[in-house]
C-alpha cells in the first residue's frame, strides 16, 4: 500500500446559477498519510465541506466537479464507479456530519442504523452487529449502550446524537475519517470531550482524519497539518506547528488575532476582527480574494498567486513572509 492515503490535484468545483456560475472551490491540493490529521479551516461558506463532500462523491447532481487527481489509497475516485464509491462510504472511508439530529433518521432506532452500517459492508450476523455496537457505544463514553439501542433519536441529548454518529462512523474501522464541524452544535464542555475522544480514536486505530472547523483554538490542539481555506481556496497550508508559529498569509494572522492567546491575551482586551465580507465567487474570479479586506493589499493582488514558500508551508500570497508589518493601501 501507498504511504499516502489520499491525494487531491486541481479540484475545481462550480455551480450554475440564475446571476452566472459560482466559482465554490477553485484549485484545492493536498495530501494526507495514514494516521495524519489535516484540519481544513476557514469561515462558513468558504469551501470546507464542499471540498470533503468532493473526496466522497456526495455533490448535488448540479454541480460540477473537475480536478487533475482524487486518488485514495490505489483507487482513482475520479473514475471509479457508484458500486466502488458505496463500497468504500462508511466502510473505508466514514463522514461525520455537522448537525447529528438531521444526519440520524427519526424513524429508526440508534441501534437499527449503528448495526446497517456493519451489515452492508461486512459479512456478519446481527448478533455480532449488535455485540459491535454496544463495544462502540461504549467505547465513545455512552453509558447502558445496551439500553440506548432501542432509543430514537429525539430520546438523546445533542451530545449523545454527536458521540452516536462517531461511534457509526467507526463501525467498520475506516481508514480515513472526516468530521465536519463535529461540535459546532455543542456546549462548550462536551466539545472538549468529543475533540477529545476524536483524537484517542484516531491514534487507537491509526485513523487518518479530515477535520473541517472555523475554530482555530481547535485545530492547534488536536492538527497535524492546516490548510487555510478562504472564497474556495487554500491561502495557506504546511504543518501545524509552522503555520501556528508563522503565520505568513494576512487572513491566516487575522483568524488568529480573532482568539484569545493563553498568556498574551490580557483580561478585558478587545480580540482583533477582519474588516469587510467575504467577496462574490459568481462569474469571473481574479487576483486575491481576500485583496478588498486586506490592509496590505496592493495593486499586484490583482494577478493570479501562486501558493509558495519552503519545507512544506506555502501561502498565496504576494508578499514575502515577514513583510506585511507596513500596511499598504487597498487595492
Amino acid at each position: 500500500m501507498s504511504e499516502t492515503l489520499l491525494s487531491v490535484k486541481n479540484l475545481t468545483l462550480d455551480i450554475p446559477t440564475g446571476s452566472g456560475t459560482l466559482h465554490a472551490v477553485r484549485g484545492i491540493d493536498f495530501e494526507m498519510k495514514r494516521g495524519e490529521t489535516l484540519s481544513i479551516v476557514g469561515e462558513s461558506g468558504s469551501g470546507k465541506s464542499l471540498t470533503s463532500l468532493a473526496v466522497i462523491g456526495l455533490l448535488g447532481k448540479s454541480i460540477k466537479r473537475s480536478a487533475d487527481e482524487i486518488r485514495y489509497d490505489d483507487i482513482d475516485l475520479l473514475k471509479a464507479s457508484n458500486r466502488v464509491m458505496r463500497d468504500l462510504r462508511g466502510n473505508r472511508i466514514a463522514m461525520i456530519f455537522q448537525e447529528p439530529m438531521t444526519s440520524l433518521n427519526p424513524a429508526y432506532t440508534i441501534g437499527d442504523q449503528l448495526m446497517e452500517t456493519l451489515l452492508l459492508h461486512r459479512n456478519v450476523s446481527k448478533s455480532k452487529a449488535r455485540a459491535r455496537a454496544v463495544e462502540l457505544l461504549e467505547k465513545v463514553g455512552i453509558t447502558a449502550a445496551e439500553s440506548r439501542l432501542s432509543q430514537y433519536p429525539h430520546q438523546l441529548s445533542g451530545g449523545l446524537r454527536q458521540r452516536v454518529m462517531i461511534a457509526m462512523a467507526l463501525m467498520c474501522e475506516p481508514d480515513l475519517l472526516i468530521a465536519d464541524e463535529p461540535t459546532t452544535a455543542l456546549d462548550v464542555t462536551i466539545q472538549a470531550q468529543i475533540l477529545r475522544l476524536l483524537v484517542d480514536l484516531t491514534r487507537e486505530m491509526n485513523m487518518a482524519m479530515i477535520l473541517i472547523t472555523h475554530d482555530l483554538g481547535v485545530v492547534a490542539r488536536v492538527a497535524d497539518k492546516v490548510a487555510v481555506m478562504y472564497a474556495g481556496e487554500l491561502v495557506e497550508t504546511g504543518p501545524a506547528e509552522a503555520v501556528f508559529a508563522t503565520p505568513s498569509h494576512p487572513y491566516t494572522r487575522g483568524l488568529l488575532r480573532c482568539i484569545p492567546q493563553p498568556g498574551k491575551t490580557e483580561r478585558g482586551a478587545a480580540l482583533g476582527t477582519i474588516a469587510g465580507i467575504v467577496p462574490s465567487l459568481v462569474g469571473d474570479v481574479t487576483g486575491c480574494a481576500f485583496r478588498t479586506r486586506c490592509p496590505h493589499a496592493v495593486p499586484a493582488c490583482r494577478e493570479a498567486i501562486p501558493l509558495r514558500g519552503t519545507d512544506n508551508h506555502d501561502f498565496r500570497c504576494v508578499h514575502a513572509d515577514g513583510a506585511l508589518s507596513k500596511e499598504g493601501d487597498a487595492a
